[in-house]
Parts: structure tokens; sequence; C-alpha cells
């Protein structure tokens, strides 16, 4: 058993997401495991861009209400306790609501050489966000 400290949070980059989010790193690949896992914290109307992941991607509501939607329109709420899965190379983004936070673990492995595996993309435009509010299942 391996017991580690509580990792420090920092502000996710803004090539990478629109609004304030925040993550706290949970796990990274060791030994034999592959998984990478993060707390990812939005604050209303923050996002996601849109981005890719090789292997795929689970997400897992633990606070507030949000969206992941996909390039074909689709857009899902996601809240605590539900769990979405973007399959390998599935164009993608998620986020908060315009007026609550959003939060959730996000789990991926890394691929099978190590490197990243996440392929990130364009920023979600207001529009698309806005339309993400009325689309979403």
């Amino acid at each position: 058993m391996d017991h580690s400290p509580i990792k420090p949070t920092a502000k996710g980059p803004a090539r990478t997401f629109t609004g304030d989010v925040y993550v706290t790193p949970i796990a990274a690949p060791t030994g034999t495991s592959r998984l990478t896992a993060a707390l990812v914290r939005f604050t209303p109307g923050a996002r996601s861009n849109w981005h890719s992941h090789d292997v795929g991607q689970t997400l897992h509501g633990v606070d507030g209400s949000g969206f992941v939607g996909t390039r074909d329109g689709r857009v899902v709420r996601i809240e605590p306790g539900q769990t979405v899965w973007t399959p390998p190379g599935e164009e993608h983004w998620h986020g908060a609501s315009a007026d609550t936070l959003m939060a959730h673990l996000a789990l991926l492995d890394v691929n099978e050489d190590g490197s990243d595996p996440t392929h990130w993309l364009e920023p979600v435009t207001d529009e698309q966000h806005r339309a993400a509010h009325d689309a979403a299942e």
C-alpha cells in the first residue's frame, strides 16, 4: 500500500480552458499502472477546449451541474454520481453550466509508450456553450 499526501491544486491553463478551472492531481502513472486521475473544478460557465484522448476518458460528476458535448451536437448533463465515457478519438468538451459550478473526476490512461493521450483543439465558443443548455439530455 502507498499513502500519498494531498497534491497542490493548480489553475487550468488558459490555452486549454475558458474561464477559471482548478485541477487537483489524484494519481499519476506508476509501475504497471497507466492511470491518470484528477479532480477538476469548473466555475460557472468555465469549460475545456475541444479535445480527444487516444484511449478514451471517464468523467464522474462529484458536485454541481455541467455538460459534456461532442462534435455531432450531442450534449449530456453531468451531475453528482453520474459517469460519462468518451471513447478513444471522440472530440468532446466538458464544463460547468452558466450559473452553477461543476466538479468531476477525470480518469484516463496514458498511452502504452507513456506519452500524453490528450489532443487539445480550439476553444468552445460562447454560442456552443449556450446551445449546450438547450440541447442537454
